[in-house]
């Protein structure tokens, strides 16, 4: 149980990263991801990377700078700027249906203008899932210069989209629907220089 727990991926850049495991039956129609970070990166950087062996980039969520975010679905991104933060935990969401190709994107609780991307697209089954690096290939490829450095934590994914009131209650940590990855229950294997550490503060 992680639960009030960080990874703290201490080198900068580095070649660690932490292989998560779902059980995941079937492909995704849609789906949500959440997790916290704690950066003082002002370089490109990874959060949350899922690959499988068509599409490295079948979901990614990254930062190519402190002002941005990028969402990846099957390839192809969508753009969400960001006021620059104030060197404090970010809580992201980004969650996507294919029905709509709508892609919506959640910073500290609060909604950005909702994109399209990827309509009637499915997401594999069979994944590579990583935090701390981009994979450019099923599992591998990385560039260092795309690493994280710093804290991760409150790592989720979900088979749906969360509605308003359930990604307002993933930002404050409240009871969160069952999910295929859960930071409270999560089956993880570290690969490198990260440490798990208390979390300093609420």
């Amino acid at each position: 149980d992680l639960y009030r727990k960080v990874f703290v991926f201490r080198k900068d850049p580095s070649d660690a990263y932490v292989v998560l495991r779902a059980r995941l039956e079937q492909p995704l129609h849609n789906f949500t991801v959440c997790l916290r970070s704690y950066t003082d990166l002002t370089r490109p950087h990874s959060l949350f990377s899922y690959a499988t062996k068509a599409q490295d980039n079948e979901i990614l969520l990254f930062k190519p700078k402190p002002e941005e975010y990028r969402f990846y679905v099957g390839g192809k991104f969508v753009t969400f700027r960001v006021p620059e933060g104030h060197r404090d935990w970010e809580h992201v969401c980004a969650s996507w249906e294919s029905a709509t190709g709508i892609a919506e994107f959640w910073l500290n609780g609060k909604p950005w203008p909702r994109k399209g991307l990827q309509r009637g697209y499915m997401v594999g089954a069979t994944a590579a899932i990583l935090l701390g690096q981009e994979q450019d290939s099923f599992g591998g490829g990385f560039d260092l210069y795309n690493s994280f450095s710093g804290e991760l934590t409150d790592v989720y994914l979900w088979d749906t989209g969360l509605s308003p009131d359930k990604m307002r209650a993933a930002f404050l940590s409240l009871r969160l629907p069952p999910a295929l990855l859960a930071w409270k229950s999560l089956s993880y294997e570290v690969k490198g220089d990260v440490v798990v550490k208390p979390r300093l503060r609420e």
